[in-house]
């Protein structure tokens, strides 16, 4: 594994009017890694996915992936570099199968042009055969192989959390950023999802995601960052975020922060004295 990031931010900033919405981040994402960004709610998270996306631009920083700045790319040219994602709020074609809901996510490797598709010429039915082969692949990854020529409409709903999974999968991304993919799903469904984005990046594929559930993302992740109110106050393993008396804070309010530190100091006290 290589030491270099495969995802950099520097001194990413996003000012909306007079609200600063990202003020001034800074983190690496190693390669082959799961990364978690968390945060209260408004800290921030979502304002930066879409920074590294290129649905909004930046006001000030600078974004490299794999070495290169990205910053001034538009969101295709950054999704044909590699990175994907799927969205906090669900976004998929309910009118379409769950088949061809997959198979919108690999427009931009398609390169047959109009006429050879129109008159079903040899090129575009071979690049058919090889997307459905390839989409076919990726909702076996997920789990939704046997749900390919059902309505998208109609799956439950965490299996339409799995669907944008898979059509994010499908264009083959180096890094793949999911914004609270575990949201409103009940615990059997979450645990398969940890086992899922853990086997994701076993095929090597880096993971950035969002996400409230504390649980989900201590179990995963390799590597945490905190935000809270746009900037990054912490970032460590899971063990040194749950004990980090700045990230209890930003979630549990000062009082609560120092009622707990309080405890734990009484606590490793009374260890002391039995030893």
């Amino acid at each position: 594994m290589s030491d270099a990031p495969i995802l950099r931010l520097d001194g990413a900033t996003r000012r909306f009017a007079g609200l600063v919405a990202v003020d001034e981040v800074s983190f690496g994402v190693a390669p082959g890694t799961i990364h978690a960004v968390i945060g209260p709610n408004g800290a921030g998270k979502t304002t930066l996915f879409n920074l590294i996306t290129g649905l909004i631009p930046m006001s000030a920083g600078a974004l490299f992936f794999q070495g290169a700045d990205i910053s001034a790319l538009p969101v295709h040219r950054r999704a044909a570099l590699g990175i994907g994602r799927t969205f906090q709020n669900i976004r998929i074609f309910g009118s379409m199968s769950v088949l061809e809901n997959v198979l919108t996510g690999m427009h931009h490797r398609m390169s047959a042009g109009l006429l050879p598709i129109i008159f079903r010429l040899g090129r575009s039915r071979a690049e058919e055969r090889d997307a459905v082969a390839c989409a076919r692949s990726a909702l076996d990854l997920v789990g939704l192989a046997d749900l390919a020529e059902s309505s998208a409409a109609a799956l439950a709903y965490g299996d339409q959390r799995r669907l944008e999974i898979a059509r994010a999968m499908v264009s083959a991304p180096q890094l793949i950023l999911l914004d609270e993919p575990a949201a409103g799903m009940n615990p059997a469904e979450t645990e398969s999802l940890a086992t899922l984005v853990q086997r994701i990046r076993a095929l090597g594929t880096t993971v950035l995601l969002v996400e409230h559930d504390m649980h989900f993302v201590m179990g995963i992740s390799d590597r945490i960052t905190v935000l809270n109110f746009g900037k990054r106050i912490f970032e460590g393993g899971p063990d040194q975020v749950r004990s980090e008396p700045a990230v209890v804070e930003a979630y549990l309010g000062q009082k609560v922060a120092a009622r707990l530190a309080e405890k734990r100091a009484q606590e490793l006290s009374a260890k002391e004295a039995q030893a």
